[in-house]
């Protein structure tokens, strides 16, 4: 089943190779979108796969990489797409 989520990812995310380590996860399972910092000091990621993906990067926003420090996560379960083929790290 495919599944399409947005999540804004809230506390100590940038700097911490938060982006990078989902853009590895999402490659490593076949999950197709993009993440990227927020101004606010939020990450924000729209990810497109498989609903068991899609729910394994969720879980790993939940807390992040070493040095990462989540405080508050919000998902959006949105109508899957299938706009993306690949993932990227968006600047």
């Amino acid at each position: 089943m495919k599944a399409r989520a947005h999540a804004y990812v809230a506390g100590r995310v940038q700097g911490v190779f938060f982006r990078n380590s989902v853009a590895d996860l999402a490659d490593s399972l076949n999950v197709a979108g993009w993440v990227r910092n927020l101004s606010d000091g939020r990450v924000e990621t729209l990810l497109e796969g498989d609903k068991d993906n899609v729910g394994k990067i969720i879980e790993f926003c939940k807390r992040g990489p070493p040095g990462a420090h989540v405080s508050e996560l919000e998902i959006k379960w949105e109508e899957w797409q299938g706009e993306f083929t690949d993932f990227k790290i968006l600047h």
